[in-house]
């Protein structure tokens, strides 16, 4: 069974002209709500998207993906558009429609909430979003944006501060894991996905460098896109530590898992052989920014299980971990090849 827990929701317009209505009168017209029946959000589902001529359903089964976790588009959420209250209408709206197409389609959709998150403003305020999700919708998970001021400031702690902890005490009451990932970016230096990247690296510095994981022995955390540049540049942080007495960076890098959205062979190898592959969960984020033929070979880059696949020096076992063990540990699914779509 293939699982990819990186996926983000392909939603109708109505999303979205919903959020220009909201940032165009900033909450005086009140808050209103995205309606899409049942029977439209099917026809939706099974309509071509992202310019490919195949559906969200199709461009899955292509490669063939069995069930993937989906979440609010990270780089839509406008954690740091005021007044706060439209940011969070928006993404509460996002996790109807999660919860709405996991719902309509269980064997293939598996929720995980995007949270109201707000500079400078304690993550206690995402909770009661968070509780709704998982009990009433019964999502398996969270994302986290390290940097809700979308590259505005850099006041939010890292995430091995204790300005964090009230989130992770509900995240190991709930057990449900936390997914590291980064969102908008305001920055005229930078596009959103270097901003992902960034504050993705930043965010495993600062966890690796805590006593985040000796408080919360039981806390899962999954960091996106291959852990940022942290795999890639694992020496450039483990000398300075080294030279400090201390020798446990690696060992520290093992207490987080890191997804495989990573379009390149060359990257998915370096971070299961820098990680290895029990600490390596698959993702694609398909259809995203991946999605796109790669003219050397003809192929979809976003295919990252093809490149697994290939790795011959990678055991069954080992694959299996990666495509389904993980996931199914870490997101408590019980699914199995048998009831997969």
């Amino acid at each position: 069974m293939v699982i990819d827990v990186h996926g983000h929701v392909t939603a109708p317009d109505s999303l979205y002209v919903y959020k220009a209505n909201v940032m165009s009168h900033r909450g005086s017209h009140g808050r209103g709500k995205v309606e899409i029946s049942d029977d439209e959000m099917i026809a939706f589902l099974n309509e071509p998207t992202f310019g490919t001529g195949k559906s969200h359903f199709g461009l899955l089964k292509e490669v063939g993906t069995d069930m993937q976790l989906i979440s609010p588009r990270p780089y839509q959420m406008m954690h740091a558009e005021k007044p706060p209250k439209i940011s969070q209408w928006f993404i509460e709206e996002c996790n109807n429609i999660v919860g709405q197409q996991a719902r309509l389609f269980p064997k293939i959709f598996k929720g995980v909430c995007g949270l109201p998150q707000t500079p400078g403003v304690s993550p206690k305020n995402c909770i009661a979003e968070l509780e709704r999700c998982v009990k009433e919708m019964g999502f398996v998970g969270c994302l986290i944006n390290p940097d809700p001021s979308e590259a505005t400031n850099y006041d939010t702690p890292g995430m091995g501060d204790e300005y964090w902890y009230p989130l992770y005490e509900k995240l190991v009451e709930f057990d449900v894991p936390g997914y590291i990932h980064g969102a908008g970016c305001r920055s005229p230096r930078h596009s959103y996905s270097v901003h992902f990247i960034t504050e993705e690296t930043i965010a495993v510095i600062s966890l690796v460098s805590s006593r985040v994981f000796q408080d919360f022995p039981k806390l899962k955390l999954i960091c996106s896109h291959g852990g940022g540049a942290v795999p890639y540049h694992a020496g450039r942080f483990l000398a300075p530590t080294l030279r400090r007495g201390a020798s446990n960076f690696m060992d520290n890098m093992r207490k987080l898992y890191y997804d495989t959205v990573l379009y390149t062979s060359l990257a998915c190898e370096l971070l299961i052989k820098t990680v290895g592959a029990d600490r390596c969960i698959f993702g694609t984020e398909r259809p995203g920014v991946g999605t796109a033929k790669d003219p050397s070979t003809g192929k979809w880059m976003d295919d990252v299980r093809v490149y697994i696949d290939g790795f011959t020096w990678l055991s069954d076992a080992d694959k299996k971990t990666i495509f389904e063990d993980n996931a199914k540990k870490l997101f408590r699914l019980t699914v199995d090849a048998k009831t997969a779509a």
